[in-house]
């Protein structure tokens, strides 16, 4: 699913709220996560599972192409745990 998509989903289940409301709300909420990111902080859906920032350290790579040995620098990069209750939705069997 693409933002696009979760916006009409959102404003069709919601009639009462025009899909530019749903829009401002879904793009208020995705900056909001983002800024507790870039702040070093984590954001935690219960059930769905938590965001962080992990550090990477810098390292020699290769370029694929060539071979050649390239400078990779220092870099954060987001991380995502799943939460327990999405991990039993994706391997549930459906014999419970």
């Amino acid at each position: 699913m693409i933002k696009s998509e979760l916006i009409a989903r959102l404003a069709n289940e919601n009639p009462h709220l025009t899909q530019k409301d749903v829009e401002r709300v879904v793009s208020v909420i995705l900056e909001r996560m983002i800024g507790a990111l870039e702040d070093g902080g984590r954001v935690e859906l219960r059930g769905f599972g938590a965001l962080s920032v992990r550090s990477r350290p810098a390292r020699t790579g290769r370029n694929p192409r060539t071979g050649e040995a390239v400078d990779v620098r220092a870099k954060h990069v987001p991380f995502f745990k799943s939460g327990k209750e999405l991990r039993a939705r994706l391997n549930a069997d459906g014999d419970e």
